[in-house]
């Protein structure tokens, strides 16, 4: 997932200093122990995706949602997102948000068509030009 979107944002991060580049490292960036949940897809006994879930405030934040690309368009990442959803509620979590970026479109699609909303940006992503933010209510 790094290698692929570090390629499709490459033009982004070009001319940034090295503050600029460094804060939107550390908005992105994403500590292990933070994860309360993750959820591995597996195809067959091979691993076709996965995305996880963090504490942000009295919400969840959906983290590293990513199919590989052998198994993208078969509603793989649809799922894995119902299941995040199921598992918020479980947990009594009224929302969940996340963060994505302009050229990430069947992303923005997939999250706009289970009903996620477009919020200012939150927590440190305001540092990333062209972010796009998103919740959804859940309780």
């Amino acid at each position: 997932m790094d290698a692929e979107t570090g390629a499709m944002y490459a033009v982004f991060t070009n001319g940034r200093t090295p503050e600029q580049r460094a804060a939107i490292d550390d908005a992105l960036s994403v500590d292990p122990a933070e994860i309360t949940d993750t959820l591995l897809a597996l195809e067959d006994g091979v691993a076709a995706g996965t995305a996880s879930l963090r504490p942000f405030g009295d919400e969840l934040e959906v983290k590293k949602v990513f199919v590989a690309v052998p198994f993208r368009g078969q509603g793989l990442s649809r799922r894995i997102m119902l299941e995040l959803e199921g598992i918020a509620r479980v947990r009594d979590v009224a929302s969940l948000v996340l963060q994505t970026g302009p050229l990430q479109v069947p992303a923005i699609r997939l999250y706009e068509s289970l009903g996620y909303v477009r919020i200012e940006p939150y927590g440190k992503y305001g540092v990333i030009d062209d972010t796009l933010c998103y919740r959804k209510q859940l309780l």
